[in-house]
């Protein structure tokens, strides 16, 4: 059994590494995936709702961001009776850096708090997160590398949990209210100590499409994998954001990031 508590490619289109304008956003990822493992096919949805408090504050020059998730996951592995549960929550502080000509890179440091919900990451665990992102020209070009350590690399029933590592890449242009581009994650577990486990690895590879509302912008990507390693199959997942200012500082202020990352790869089954 393996997972990671970071979900792979659940911040693409998101310019992590960007400041955002100060104020409080909410921010919902959701997405449901389909992998064709054998016999039947495993299914999962993951909830990712979050808040994003962008402080007035700044520290080391970059602006200080606080976060907060709670995901809802329900998964199918391979055909079997749908199970649904509370996902780990996460608490996150991130420092932000404005470069300067819309280059912009931050750090994300957080922690995922132990939970019992058993088909899915259990044990606490830090999250590192290095961003940067180039938002001139009406570009999204950011890269989100996302490192996380286990406590304990072992759960309560005897599963191994493996530190890893996960890139989500951005490419999209906007067009007016829309926003279109190509973006691709890839995700790998890192070497454990136990003898004969089977690290898990994937790259996938997809697009997206987005619109500015105003007060609420929306965005929807598709991915497939191209790679996979010991997953039983490859994933195709549909992916639905929404980003919704609660307050803001300004009113040409730009959509806000969301440096975060949910409950990932389900345990296998």
């Amino acid at each position: 059994m393996a997972g990671s508590a970071a979900q792979p490619g659940q911040t693409i289109g998101l310019p992590t590494g960007a400041q955002l304008p100060v104020g409080l956003y909410f921010v919902n990822t959701s997405s449901f995936g389909v992998r064709d493992t054998r016999p039947l096919d495993s299914e999962s949805n993951i909830n990712l709702p979050a808040f994003v408090w962008s402080t007035p504050w700044t520290l080391f020059g970059a602006r200080l961001n606080l976060i907060a998730i709670q995901p809802v996951v329900a998964s199918s592995p391979r055909g079997t009776p749908y199970q649904s549960g509370i996902g780990q929550p996460l608490l996150a502080g991130q420092l932000a850096w404005d470069l300067g000509n819309k280059f912009g890179v931050s750090y994300l440091f957080g922690g995922y708090l132990p939970i019992e919900t058993r088909f899915l990451t259990q044990n606490a665990s830090f999250s590192h997160r290095f961003a940067a992102s180039y938002t001139g020209d009406g570009l999204n070009l950011t890269a989100n590398l996302l490192y996380g350590i286990f406590i304990d690399p072992v759960s309560p029933q005897g599963g191994v949990y493996p530190d890893y590592l996960n890139l989500d890449l951005t490419a999209t242009k906007k067009f007016g209210q829309w926003e279109v581009g190509p973006v691709a994650f890839a995700s790998t577990d890192l070497p454990t100590r136990f003898p004969g486990y089977q690290r898990q690895g994937q790259v996938a590879v997809g697009g997206l499409v987005g619109y500015n509302f105003g007060p609420v912008n929306l965005q929807a990507y598709v991915t497939r994998d191209v790679a996979e390693r010991n997953y039983g199959g490859r994933e195709t997942r549909g992916w639905l954001r929404v980003i919704v200012p609660i307050y803001k500082e300004g009113t040409n202020a730009a959509a806000p990031t969301l440096p975060v990352a949910g409950p990932g790869r389900i345990a296998r089954q």
